[in-house]
């Protein structure tokens, strides 16, 4: 737009191209009603021009914009955080579940990390662990060679619709103020589904009660040596999971009872770990004031475990805390509705879908939703037997809006087949799905649902 380059902001939250002059800082005028603040109509710049616009960086929205990228569309990348990879990263889950029977970009990544020998050196079986660092880096290098545009530390905030309900622009706020991207289309990789949820997608959260999955605070740890805690790490010859018993005696011995019971120490290299012992209940992920306390609570929380280790002396005295995550682990947020849904009954039966794009090998594993029943490991499969499944395309596109998809945790499904499909290894696939659809969607001038499934060719399907 050569003219006017504003999307005009209403004070109710109307959107429309063009508008009034740039009202200047002083002419600025507040009306304070009844405990709310009026904004006055303001023109917001746009500050790009996209075929595909990706936001959230982390493992699915990573996948989506390099795959967008290289699929010819011109992409970018949106990022509240400091780096890309977000809960591989900025959230030290430096473990990738479910996989095995992946090819794509995620196991490009893992075959590119070991390259950079940022694999554990400790055989971790199905499960593949890397060093946090190294991840950032390489994501960066691939939205590089991708050509994919990047903007960190912008939280999406509104969005911009047209009479026919189709995505027109996001509205981002950093730094920078505010800020419009225009594009053909979008996909909401959020992991709460923020984007989706400001555009008018119905969703739902929780379980039928509304109750949900408890968040983890993750931490790296160092100052010990695997040949001394060998007892007490999560390895391939950690039959049944033996390993997080012997731990969680070590911390009664220490006098700690933590707020997850099934504490595991996962290898990143001899003398790097990650930590995960910790639950935090009853918190709504875009909850601003739910997330800030169970945050603060978990790192409080975190800081006392690996002192109390510490106390012990002996193989533990110079453990220590490296770094907490900057984001707390958020199994569960809004379940945006899509074309399909996928289900439990999905996962019972094993269902094969034409247009599948990810097949999920991960069992049910519904994290006690109360504290009660956290050592009850049999409440986490909630006596189903799951069959690996696929994730149709459908479940990726938006229902209500037009010109919006959906990759990671955030997809259409209800809460037990969420939580099989909500690790890392099925959000980084069904990323790279939803960035392909949305590339060729976009430059063929159409809605992700008109592209023909085979017109994809999606090589990493579920009929490999």
């Amino acid at each position: 737009m050569k003219r006017r380059n504003f999307i005009e902001i209403g004070a109710l939250g109307a959107f429309a191209i063009g508008g009034s002059s740039t009202l200047k800082a002083h002419e600025v005028r507040w009306q304070n009603q009844e405990g709310f603040l009026t904004e006055p109509t303001r023109d917001v710049p746009i500050a790009g021009e996209y075929d595909v616009v990706v936001c959230g960086s982390g493992p699915a929205g990573v996948s989506a914009a390099i795959e967008a990228g290289r699929t010819g569309a011109k992409t970018l990348l949106l990022e509240v955080h400091g780096c890309l990879g977000g809960i591989w990263t900025s959230g030290n889950l430096a473990w990738i579940l479910d996989n095995k029977n992946k090819s794509g970009i995620l196991k490009e990544i893992m075959k590119r990390l070991t390259g950079m020998n940022a694999n554990s050196p400790i055989e971790t079986g199905s499960s593949f662990a890397f060093d946090v660092e190294k991840m950032k880096l390489l994501l960066e290098i691939m939205c590089a060679e991708a050509k994919v545009d990047i903007q960190l530390f912008s939280r999406v905030v509104a969005s911009a619709k047209n009479e026919g309900h189709r995505l027109t622009h996001v509205l981002t706020e950093s730094k920078s103020g505010r800020q419009a991207w225009a594009a053909k289309v979008f996909i909401d990789a959020t992991g709460d589904g923020d984007l989706a949820a400001l555009s008018g997608c119905g969703f739902d959260v929780g379980d039928r009660q509304g109750n949900l999955q408890p968040m983890s605070m993750l931490a790296v740890i160092g100052g010990v040596h695997y040949t001394e805690i060998k007892a007490f790490v999560r390895r391939k010859a950690d039959l049944a999971h033996r390993s997080k018993g012997f731990l969680l005696a070590e911390m009664a011995r220490a006098g700690i009872v933590p707020s997850y019971t099934r504490p595991g120490l996962y290898p990143i290299r001899e003398d790097l770990y990650m930590i995960m012992t910790n639950h935090q209940y009853g918190v709504k992920g875009f909850n601003a004031a739910d997330v800030t306390r169970a945050t603060l609570e978990a790192r409080r929380e975190l800081h006392q475990i690996i002192d109390g280790l510490r106390s012990l002396g002996d193989i533990w005295q110079d453990l220590n805390i490296i770094a907490t995550a900057e984001q707390i682990g958020v199994r569960e947020g809004r379940r945006i509705h899509g074309l399909y849904t996928v289900t439990q009954q999905d996962l019972i039966d094993g269902r094969r879908h034409d247009d599948g794009i990810c097949r999920v090998a991960f069992g049910v594993d519904v994290h006690s939703v109360v504290k009660s029943d956290d050592l009850d490991m049999k409440s986490y499969s909630r006596k189903i037997r799951s069959k690996p499944y696929d994730i149709p395309l459908r479940a990726l596109i938006a229902r209500d809006v037009q010109g919006l998809l959906m990759a990671g945790r955030c997809i259409s499904g209800d809460f037990i087949a969420h939580s099989s499909y909500r690790v890392t290894g099925d959000a980084s696939t069904m990323g790279q799905a939803a960035g392909k659809c949305a590339a060729v969607a976009a430059m063929t001038n159409r809605l992700p649902q008109m592209v023909p499934f085979e017109e994809l060719e999606l090589g990493y399907s579920s009929n490999e």
